[in-house]
C-alpha cells in the first residue's frame, strides 16, 4: 500500500476512482486510520465523492471505531441524496451495529426496499451478540418466509441466539434447515455453534457425539467442551478434555485457561487451580497472561473451598486493579460460609466500583439473610429504595413445540397459570410427604410464615418445572434456563419432584447447571 499511496502522491488532480481504489485499498489490508484520512484530504481538496466512494469510507468508519466520524460521514451521505443506494445503506447499518447503535441499525434496515444476505446476517447478528436472542430467531424467521436463503453466518449468528434462551428443539430444526439450504456442510462455525448450544442446553452426551465426528476442531471447539463439562459437573471430564487438547497439539488460549480454572473451581481443586494459574502467570506468551475473570475464578475456586482469607489476600497482591467482578465473587463466598466482616470490607469495595447494580445490594442482602441478622437486610432494602435500584426480575424459560414460554415470579398472565398453580399446590403437598419443607425462614422476614411459603412457592424455576411436567410428556428431560441464581428452596424442590416423578431436570441458572436425578444435583448441592 505505500508503493500505491507514493504513486497516488505523484499525480496531479486524481479522479475520484483513484481516490476510491486507493480507499478500497486500505480497508481490504485492514487500515481504516488511513482510509478515513485519505477520504478527509478529498473533502478538503473539494473532490467530489460518488456512489462507489461509500460503501468503503463508511466500512472503514466502523473499523476505525470513531462514532462521531461515521456520523458525519452518513451527514454527507443524506446531503448528496445516496442514503437510497443498498452498498451504502448496508454499510451504514453494520457500522451503527458496531458502534452499539441497534436502532439506528434498525432504522436503515427496516427502510431498505431490497435486503440482501449481507443486511440480514449484520441485524441478525447484532441482536444475538446483545442479548436480543428473541428478535434474532424472529428475524431469522421472517428471511426465512421472505425467501432468503442463509449462509454459515447466519446459522451460527441464530444458533448464538438458540444457546442464550436453551432452545434446543429449535436449534436442531434451525440446523436442518440450513443444512437442506446447503450452507452449513463442513463449516467449523457452524459446528461450534452447534456445540455451544448443546452444552448450554445441558445436553452433554450430545455434545461428545458432534466433537468427536467433528472433521476439524480448533481452539474454540476444545474451549466450549471443556467450559461446557466445567458448567454441566463434569469436572473430571473437563480436565481430561484439556489433556487430551494439549496430547493433541492443539494451543490454549485465555479462554480456555479460563474453562480449565472453573472446572478446578466446581470440583474443588484448589492445588490443580493454582497449577494452571501460576502456568498463565509465568507463560512467556503474553496472550496468556491472566486477565480480570482469571482472578475473579481464582477468587471462587478460593471461596467455595472455604480459604476467605487466602481469597481475599490473593485479591490484594493482584498486579492490576480488581474490578467488580472479583470482590462480587468474594462477597458470594463469605455469604456461604457467614463471614460477615470479611464479607462486609467486599461489599463495601463493591459499592465504590459499581454502587447501582442491583445483584450486588441483593448479594449482601442474602448473607445477612444467611446469618439471620434481619436489620441489616432492612437497610440494605432501604438504602436499595433510597437510590432507586431495582432488583431485576426473576424469570425462568422453557420450550416446548418450538417456542420459548417465559414465566415470572408469582406469573399469573400465562394461558395455563390456572392448571400450573392447580398442580404446583398438589405437588408441594406430595413432596411434603416425602420430607420438604420450605426455607420460608431464609427470605422475606418481614411478613408471617403462611405468606412466606406462599411467596416461595411461586417461585419462576417452580412454575417452569410444573408447565414442563404438564406439557412435556414421556421421560424426555425438563430443561429449565434461569436468569438469576436458583435459590435454596427451589433447589431442594427440584431434587424432591425429580425423584418424586422420576423425571430428570436441568436447570441452568446464572452459575451453572444442575442435573437433577432420582432426588440428586449434579452440583452436590454447593454451587
Amino acid at each position: 500500500m505505500s508503493y500505491a499511496r507514493k504513486l497516488f502522491d505523484e499525480m496531479h488532480k486524481p479522479r475520484a476512482y483513484l481516490w476510491n481504489t486507493l480507499i478500497k485499498g486500505y480497508v481490504k489490508y485492514e487500515i481504516p486510520c488511513q482510509a478515513v484520512g485519505l477520504y478527509r484530504d478529498m473533502h478538503v481538496l473539494g473532490v467530489r465523492p460518488d456512489p462507489f466512494t461509500f460503501p468503503y469510507v463508511v466500512k472503514a468508519c466502523g473499523e476505525f471505531w470513531d462514532a462521531s466520524v461515521g456520523a458525519a460521514v452518513h451527514v454527507v451521505v443524506l446531503k448528496f441524496g445516496l442514503e437510497f443506494i443498498a452498498m451504502v445503506r448496508t454499510e451504514l447499518m453494520i457500522m451503527y451495529v458496531k458502534f452499539g447503535e441497534l436502532e439506528c441499525a434498525e432504522k436503515l434496515f427496516f427502510s431498505m426496499v431490497d435486503r440482501d444476505l449481507v443486511a440480514w446476517n449484520a441485524l441478525i447478528s447484532a441482536y444475538a451478540q446483545n442479548g436480543y436472542a428473541v428478535n434474532a430467531l424472529r428475524l431469522f424467521h421472517e428471511m426465512r418466509v421472505g425467501g432468503i436463503s442463509p449462509d454459515g453466518v447466519t446459522v451460527v449468528s441464530a444458533l448464538s441466539a438458540c444457546s442464550q434462551l436453551g432452545c434446543l428443539e429449535t436449534a436442531m430444526e434451525l440446523y436442518e434447515f440450513g443444512k437442506r439450504e446447503g450452507s452449513v456442510k463442513g463449516n467449523v462455525m457452524v459446528d461450534n455453534a452447534r456445540l455451544d448450544v448443546y452444552v448450554k442446553c445441558g445436553c452433554m452426551d450430545m455434545a461428545s457425539e458432534l466433537f468427536n465426528r467433528m472433521p476439524y476442531r480448533n481452539v474454540i471447539s476444545w474451549s466450549t467442551m471443556i467450559g461446557g463439562s466445567a458448567m454441566n459437573g463434569e469436572s473430571g471430564r473437563a480436565l481430561k478434555l484439556f489433556s487430551r487438547m494439549q496430547y493433541e497439539g492443539v494451543q490454549p488460549n485465555s479462554v480456555t485457561f479460563l474453562a480449565v480454572l472453573c472446572a478446578c473451581s466446581h470440583a474443588g481443586l484448589v492445588r490443580e487451580g493454582w497449577n494452571y494459574f501460576n502456568y498463565m502467570t509465568y507463560s512467556d506468551n503474553c496472550y496468556l497472561k491472566p486477565r480480570k475473570e482469571h482472578y475473579a475464578c481464582m477468587v471462587d475456586l478460593l471461596g467455595r473451598s472455604g480459604h476467605l482469607e487466602e481469597a481475599y489476600n490473593f485479591i490484594r497482591s493482584m498486579p492490576i486493579e480488581p474490578d467488580a467482578g472479583v470482590w462480587a465473587t468474594l462477597l458470594g463466598a463469605c455469604a456461604i460460609y457467614h463471614n460477615i466482616d470479611l464479607g462486609q470490607h467486599a461489599a463495601d469495595m463493591l459499592f465504590e466500583l459499581s454502587p447501582d447494580i442491583a445483584s450486588y445490594h441483593v448479594l449482601l442482602s442474602n448473607m445477612y439473610a444467611a446469618a439471620g441478622r434481619w436489620r441489616c437486610v432492612a437497610k440494605v432494602r432501604h438504602k436499595m429504595r433510597k437510590k432507586g435500584v431495582r432488583k431485576v426480575a426473576a424469570y425462568s424459560s422453557i420450550e416446548f413445540n418450538g417456542q420459548i414460554h417465559i414465566l415470572y415470579a408469582g406469573d399469573r398472565w400465562h394461558p395455563q397459570t390456572a392448571r400450573i398453580y392447580k398442580n404446583l399446590k398438589e405437588l408441594i403437598e406430595k413432596i411434603k410427604t416425602w420430607g420438604y419443607s420450605p426455607k420460608a425462614d431464609s427470605v422475606l422476614h418481614d411478613v408471617d410464615m403462611e405468606e412466606r411459603e406462599e411467596t416461595l412457592s411461586t417461585h419462576s424455576e417452580k412454575l417452569a418445572i410444573v408447565f414442563g411436567l404438564i406439557n412435556i410428556e414421556g421421560q424426555m428431560p425438563i430443561r429449565v434456563m434461569k436468569n438469576l441464581r436458583t435459590c435454596d428452596d427451589c433447589h431442594t424442590f427440584a431434587k424432591m419432584v425429580s425423584k418424586m416423578t422420576m423425571r430428570e431436570i436441568i436447570l441452568r441458572d446464572k452459575s451453572r447447571f444442575h442435573h437433577f436425578k432420582h432426588g440428586f444435583c449434579s452440583c452436590n448441592d454447593f454451587w
